[in-house]
């Protein structure tokens, strides 16, 4: 670009207001239909994190799509975030964000004519389907890949991100489903030792979070983890001990507390729970 092309842009860009609408990858059924009576959101918002530096087996990865899909319902807000190391083509970015609306109350349907509540109908179907089939492709461009392994993992400083990006949403519900090995790797602190997974002190690691500011803003929100501790077939030295798995358990649970949160799921490396 050039310098001149550059100062222009910078100058566009400045003479945008300073707020902006929040992103919503969903169009509303209700705009496009022109029905002004909308009806309330859900209250409730998930916030989807995939690390893309962990390489799930596709029976993960199915699992982590269907915890998604049996969670959200209509009038709940999604947000997909994938992260990585710092890398000019891995790096932190918002994947996908946006509202699914819900059906009309049963008073608002009858002060309703009829033509408009079959398109609403229609819509609202195609919407839900739309979301799905988005999520979906979101989800399986977001996952790791053999073929581009990523030594770093930046989990603590993507998380602080992440809090703060969320920290001041209206939503009284909230819940976080984190899909990573929850192996830090960084020059923070590295949870391997030897080429393989060691077993960590909890309060020393939690001592290197608080050190280096790396502390999230989560207040109020329930977490649940998908494939904690997850090393691949063919990874020297895979081998976790329940020992390891327990420290690494209850160093998370302690830095979610610090957090504002609670950890609902620990899925070492399949969560077996719902996401409630």
């Amino acid at each position: 670009m050039t310098k001149t092309g550059l100062v222009l842009l910078l100058g566009a860009l400045c003479s945008q207001p300073l707020w902006a609408a929040e992103r919503n990858d969903i169009k509303s059924c209700y705009d496009k239909l022109g029905i002004s009576e909308k009806p309330e959101s859900s209250g409730r918002e998930l916030v989807m994190v995939i690390d893309e530096t962990t390489q799930l087996p596709v029976s993960l990865k199915k699992e982590a799509l269907s915890h998604l899909i049996r969670f959200v319902k209509p009038g709940d807000a999604v947000k997909l975030y994938r992260f990585s190391a710092y890398l000019p083509d891995s790096h932190m970015a918002l994947v996908f964000a946006g509202k699914l609306e819900s059906q009309l109350s049963q008073e608002q349907r009858d002060s309703t004519g009829q033509n408009s509540l079959r398109q609403l109908d229609k819509c609202i179907t195609a919407q839900q389907k739309y979301f799905q089939t988005v999520i979906a492709k979101g989800l399986a461009n977001s996952f790791g890949s053999e073929d581009k392994k990523i030594a770093k993992s930046e989990i603590f400083f993507s998380l602080k991100q992440i809090g703060q990006d969320w920290k001041n949403s209206q939503a009284q519900d909230k819940v976080l489903f984190l899909v990573s090995d929850m192996l830090e790797n960084s020059d923070f602190s590295s949870f391997y030792q030897n080429n393989q997974i060691k077993t960590i002190n909890p309060e020393q690691e939690l001592a290197k979070v608080e050190k280096y500011q790396l502390q999230a803003e989560f207040t109020g929100v329930r977490v649940y983890v998908h494939a904690a501790g997850l090393v691949p077939n063919d990874v020297k030295h895979g081998y976790r001990s329940g020992k390891t798995m327990q420290s690494l358990q209850n160093f998370w649970q302690a830095y979610f507390e610090k957090s504002g949160a609670s950890l609902e799921g620990f899925g070492s490396p399949s969560l077996t729970t719902d996401l409630r």
